[in-house]
């Protein structure tokens, strides 16, 4: 070929390409978007072509906030890690806004939250802050309410493929006043764990029904996790030449203490009144609202913090923990007690966080099988003497975006992008099956969980049944989160320790709960939906005014709180809950 002609077809090929070029523009955001979409946000609820359009959204409304440096932050669990090392990474070359999201301790979380809310000093443009105080950002009127800000200020940067309707947990984020306060990032519950394998063992099932008089299984009740509890430590005793314990818990006096009782142990115990996804008048701490107003923690005023109920939640947890539990676990804490059932000692665990599944779960684990299926299970949490139908049965955490209104509007507004970025329809799926705490429905159903499910031991039957309902985080009762969940290590690690009787601290904890909820009285801070304390009386006139409403709190003491055991078979339990996904 001669010179020339190679030349000729050279700038022919060139002006070809050149016209398709101006045809068909690929901006370099736009090629970022499509290079995560093939090699990161797979398996996802919508098509590649569905997913560049979400993108192209995203790109479009930064444009008025490329080159800002936009800083948030969450706690440090595996859904934020994965958010913080990759999808912040992801959003700022789709985006063009420079994204860091730190992680930091859930403590320092609060702490420097409560620093931005009393200081009106920006710290960080927007924070994963727990659904749990969902009371604390009604009342103080710091926080912006989502539902004004996505119609007004926040319209023209708000998704229109967000899908609300789509997320499982906005009821725990929605204040009286009926406004959405916080979107939800991540959701894991506290459930009952269990070996499967030593439940179904024909042996031990044996020993247990002669025992016990009924089979062995998952516990319907209080009673029949005591039994079990029993059973496998003082009658199984070792398995394989091993140690084995019926329970397993944390009892150090330390602030993480605090979460194990204010998520939701007293309301598994039958605390509180009916009402989801929180007791109403009186929720799962023991604290009574009259309208949107917080009117006592004792049951002088009509509250339940330290009634029956609640003492007999912390009479059964210090039995079980000094009866059926490692010795070394008196002197743990959350973090330290954490990976103990994963070890292979543990027969059963009555407080068990669904957010463990990721690392209880890894291969060559003594809970593993070598097929990559657990040897545990996981199932809805058994019920206290004092519960009842249509009561809140356990906690589930909910890490929510929170914007303040302290945080400057431009910068609220490159936030809010990154907040439903990592939280769309483009990245959940993904999202969800690197950390397992679910957030849309869509992904609850996705046949792809479908194909993982028996890896994961009844976190999807669980997610996918009708129980989840009865699992929330703490509500709007409680007027002030970060004061008052303070106050329960302190208390009920004096019960722990022994330095006080269960009820004696419970009644200690009632009444500082009202001591707070009275000066915010005094102070007026709160406005109209502020604390306004009942006057005192007997126990028994709130028992009968109980009654006369309908109510159930506060409950007078049971003449038997151990009635007979019941269990289910899992099996059967998990073939009991529907199928299929609901109806859109």
């Amino acid at each position: 070929m001669k010179l020339s002609q190679c030349r000729t077809r050279l700038l022919l090929a060139a002006s070809a390409a050149a016209l398709f070029a101006l045809a068909a523009p690929v901006r370099a955001d736009e090629a970022a978007a499509k290079k995560w979409i093939d090699a990161e946000f797979q398996p996802s609820t919508l098509s590649k072509d569905e997913q560049l359009k979400e993108m192209e959204w995203f790109i479009k409304a930064a444009e008025p906030y490329k080159g800002m440096e936009i800083n948030v932050v969450s706690e440090t669990i595996t859904t934020h890690e994965y958010e913080a090392k990759t999808l912040a990474k992801a959003f700022s070359e789709i985006t063009g806004i420079k994204l860091t999201h730190d992680l930091i301790q859930e403590g320092d979380v609060v702490e420097k939250i409560q620093t931005q809310m009393q200081s009106g000093k920006n710290i960080y443009d927007a924070w994963v802050n727990d659904s749990d105080l969902i009371g604390t950002h009604f009342r103080y009127k710091q926080a912006v309410p989502l539902t004004d800000w996505m119609a007004g200020e926040g319209k023209d940067v708000t998704s229109p493929t967000l899908d609300l309707k789509d997320f499982i947990g906005l009821s725990f984020t929605t204040a009286p006043d009926g406004k959405l306060y916080q979107l939800p990032d991540q959701q894991f519950a506290n459930l009952y764990w269990f070996r499967y394998d030593w439940f179904t063992n024909p042996d031990i099932k044996a020993k247990f029904k002669a025992k016990y008089g009924y089979d062995l299984g998952v516990p319907l009740n209080w009673s029949a996790y005591e039994d079990i509890a029993e059973f496998f430590t003082n009658d199984v005793k070792e398995v394989n030449g091993v140690k084995i314990y019926g329970n397993m818990d944390y009892g150090k006096k330390d602030p993480s203490l605090g979460w194990r009782f204010t998520d939701a142990w007293l309301s598994m115990a039958g605390n509180g009144d009916r009402g989801l996804p929180n007791g109403k008048p009186v929720d799962e701490w023991g604290i009574r609202m009259e309208g949107c107003r917080p009117t006592g923690s004792t049951v002088e005023r009509g509250g339940d913090t330290n009634g029956p109920a609640a003492v007999y939640s912390i009479v059964k947890y210090i039995d079980w923990l000094k009866k059926y539990t490692p010795p070394q676990a008196l002197g743990m804490t959350f973090s330290e007690a954490g990976p103990v059932p994963a070890q292979g000692t543990i027969a059963q665990q009555m407080f068990w966080y669904t957010a463990f599944t990721a690392d209880m779960v890894k291969p060559g684990l003594p809970v593993m099988n070598a097929d990559g299926t657990p040897k545990w299970r996981m199932a809805p949490s058994p019920k206290g003497a004092y519960w009842k139908d249509g009561m809140k049965l356990g906690y589930q955490d909910v890490g929510s975006w929170t914007l303040l209104k302290s945080t400057p509007l431009e910068r609220r507004k490159a936030a809010w992008l990154y907040a439903q970025f990592v939280t769309s329809k483009t990245v959940s799926l993904k999202k969800s099956h690197i950390g397992l705490t679910f957030i849309r429905e869509s992904d609850i159903w996705d046949k792809s969980f479908t194909e993982r499910a028996p890896k994961l031991g009844g976190l999807i039957e669980f997610y996918r049944s009708p129980a989840r309902v009865q699992w929330s985080p703490t509500g709007s009762n409680v007027p002030d989160y970060p004061k008052l969940a303070q106050l329960w290590w302190q208390n009920i690690g004096d019960a722990s320790s022994g330095a006080k009787t269960p009820q004696a601290a419970m009644d200690a904890l009632a009444e500082a709960q009202e001591s707070v909820m009275a000066r915010l009285e005094k102070s007026g801070v709160q406005g109209e939906c502020g604390p306004k304390l009942n006057e005192k009386h007997p126990m028994q006139y709130w028992v009968d005014l109980a009654k006369k409403e309908g109510n159930l709190a506060p409950q007078p003491k049971l003449a038997n709180e151990k009635p007979q055991g019941e269990t289910i078979d899992y099996d059967t339990l998990i073939k009991s809950w529907p199928a299929t996904p609901p109806q859109k």
